[in-house]
């Protein structure tokens, strides 16, 4: 029987602690939340791998989806500097394991996401979890959920090609967004703060992650 706790526990030691995820609070959500329950069960012995997780099958017609890599996800969440008073989307929340993350940190999470198999699945685990207060949305990830909002937070949960003003206009005065913008074969996650009225961006560190569907620039024509 494959014992989870060890594995929950390695994640952190080896993967969490020493990347500079200095955050006690998320240490600790990422000792409590269990994200086996979060992967298909045929993946769950996988869970805990340094690495993105499938969570779907694109075999059946859908958008390969992830859980994208516990490392990377710990320090998106620590660039957000998160209180326990604040309200979060979640966007492209798939099964729930991010929202669950957040859900330990502020006050209310919204848990944004397209794929309608996916956001079930996201509502019954956080419901089996004692999670229900979490509501998942489903909605195109592009549009945000903008009858929940402002919110103080929003986590992108997947690379980019670009941030759309529709998300950013949901920001609080205040607010911050984390994204993973691609360019090219590159990433590099990105922090998005509102003051004043406007939009600032500052780089944070190199990251490649699964790419989210429909934040893709659309191409020109070739003459």
């Amino acid at each position: 029987m494959i014992d989870f706790n060890r594995l929950r526990q390695s994640m952190v030691d080896s993967q969490i602690r020493p990347n500079d995820v200095t955050d006690l609070r998320i240490i600790g959500a990422m000792l409590d939340v269990p994200r086996e329950r979060f992967v298909p069960p045929n993946r769950a012995g996988l869970a805990y791998l340094d690495d993105d997780l499938p969570v779907n099958d694109p075999a059946a017609g859908g958008t390969p989806r992830f859980l994208i890599e516990p490392m990377i996800l710990a320090k998106l969440i620590q660039a957000l500097d998160l209180s326990e008073r604040e309200r979060v989307l979640d966007v492209g929340c798939a099964t729930g394991y991010s929202a669950a993350l957040l859900r330990q940190l502020a006050a209310e999470v919204i848990a944004l996401e397209s794929d309608q198999e996916l956001a079930d699945a996201a509502r019954r685990t956080l419901g089996e979890l004692g999670m229900a207060d979490v509501q998942v949305v489903n909605n195109p990830l592009t549009k945000g959920a903008p009858e929940a909002g402002p919110y103080d937070a929003i986590l992108v949960n997947g690379s980019v090609e670009f941030v759309p003003d529709e998300l950013l206009a949901q920001l609080k005065e205040g607010g911050r967004l984390v994204a993973v913008v691609r360019r090219g074969p590159l990433g590099r996650a990105t922090l998005y703060l509102r003051a004043s009225g406007a939009v600032s961006s500052r780089p944070l560190f190199d990251a490649a992650v699964p790419a989210l569907p429909g934040f893709e620039v659309p191409r020109g024509f070739v003459f």
